[in-house]
């Protein structure tokens, strides 16, 4: 019986690797983004910073405990992949941001980490240090997994799923469940239970995206362009009074005069346009605009 649980933990431990490897992968194409805008264009770097203390954390619990080494292939992946990141943000951030950045990287990274191999290595003893360090990774991977509240919270709140991605929410999903059954078999609380929020959590965001996404469609599909209003056209009925159909003939001189009074305002707008500030000149050139001649019917 445990020679089969070893064999599906191993199991659970490749395919959980694969996910994560994935999951790794997934910030490339911002990273890309801000190598071609040459700036990181507003995004942080705290995700980044806490993705590599969680590897560093993980990867020093796994060589406290036995068969978990496929927990140390995929931690080492991680803190190699998310130091590039956390190194490229520093290159193009702002010096503001890239200050914070090797702020929290001090104190996390060096600071945090140094002071918990520092306590659990003269504190305490075999397996109670596996415990402890144990405890802490399990406390801080419920703090990682609690973090997209906040994202739900967004998405609830503008009911808008464009900053959630869903394959990154699938990932994360799948990966949460891989390493649950590699905690399950191996009966480790610590890596298992963690994980049971992060299915959670998980499930609800795919809900949510289904939800609202759905939701998006119709609102996009509801909003439909104004209707040109097409000019009416006059259509003169051939049966109508020969009285109603005829418009009324104008003769030569009042069409004359219809001509003289266009040029005239024309000429007028012209004037003003062209010398606002002199009165003077503009008034003389409007005496010398020729004089409509009445015409008697």
């Amino acid at each position: 019986m445990a020679g089969i649980c070893g064999h599906w933990a191993f199991a659970f431990g490749v395919l959980g690797n694969i996910v994560s490897f994935i999951v790794f992968l997934s910030p490339l194409p911002t990273f890309y983004r801000i190598y071609k805008k040459k700036s990181t264009e507003g995004y942080q770097s705290i995700p980044y910073v806490v993705a590599l203390f969680s590897s560093v954390l993980w990867i020093y619990y796994a060589f406290l405990k036995t068969n978990t080494t496929l927990l140390i292939t995929i931690n080492s992946f991680g803190c190699f992949i998310e130091t590039i990141y956390v190194g490229f943000y520093i290159f193009y951030a702002p010096k503001k941001a890239r200050v914070q950045t090797i702020k929290m990287l001090l104190l996390s990274v060096v600071g945090g980490f140094g002071a918990i191999i520092l306590v659990t290595q003269f504190l305490f003893k075999g397996a109670v240090r596996g415990q402890v360090v144990g405890w802490i990774c399990l406390i801080f991977s419920l703090c990682v997994f609690v973090a997209p509240l906040g994202i739900v919270r967004q998405v609830i709140k503008t009911k808008s799923v464009e900053y959630m991605p869903l394959l990154l929410s699938v990932f994360l999903t799948l990966s949460a469940v891989m390493w649950f059954f590699y905690g399950l078999l191996l009966k480790d609380v610590n890596i298992a239970a963690p994980n049971v929020l992060g299915f959670i959590f998980g499930i609800l965001q795919m809900v949510l995206y289904a939800i609202y996404s759905k939701k998006e469609k119709a609102i996009i599909k509801e909003q439909k362009l104004p209707e040109i209003q097409k000019p009416a056209i006059i259509v003169l009925d051939e049966n109508m009074n020969t009285s109603n159909k005829k418009l009324p003939e104008l003769t030569q001189e009042q069409i004359i005069d219809i001509v003289k009074l266009g040029l005239l305002v024309c000429s007028d707008k012209v004037n003003v346009a062209s010398c606002p500030n002199d009165n003077n000149t503009c008034a003389a050139k409007v005496d010398n605009m020729p004089k409509l001649q009445t015409v008697e019917a």
